[in-house]
């Protein structure tokens, strides 16, 4: 099970193919030569490739910033965040404890039989004689 290459294809106009080519033969490359060098550059850099024009490539020397950029976030904007995260953490417990209680009701309801449900507008109806009931 060694490492297999595979083979990428895809399509580009005629005018896009003539400049890839001529890249090639500048640089004394094969098309395929070409590709397998950016892929790896590719892979190497975890998709954080920035692709230049060779007439801003000393421009681009110049400049100290990183790619892709950062940016800097204030602490309290973090401490926000992760109060807001615990918070969060906190109500998702609490839905599941609902959840957990509101099952066990209706499964002691679907259970049934241990005590009648008895409706208060029976009670006027029906004689005090025939029975006595608990409330609870």
């Amino acid at each position: 099970m060694g490492n297999k290459n595979k083979t990428i294809s895809f399509r580009v106009n005629q005018d896009a193919f003539e400049k890839l080519k001529e890249i090639a033969e500048e640089r004394d490359l094969s098309l395929s030569a070409v590709f397998r060098d950016y892929v790896d550059t590719l892979v190497a850099h975890d998709g954080k490739v920035q692709v230049v024009p060779e007439h801003e490539i000393d421009d681009a020397g110049e400049d100290t910033s990183e790619f892709p950029p950062k940016v800097e976030v204030p602490k309290s904007f973090v401490r926000e965040h992760e109060r807001l995260e615990l918070e969060a953490e906190h109500l998702r417990d609490q839905l599941e404890e609902y959840k957990q209680y509101v099952t066990k009701l209706r499964s002691r309801l679907d259970d049934g039989g241990e005590e009648e449900v008895i409706r208060l507008e029976e009670l006027d109806d029906k004689s005090e004689e025939e029975r006595s009931f608990r409330l609870g």
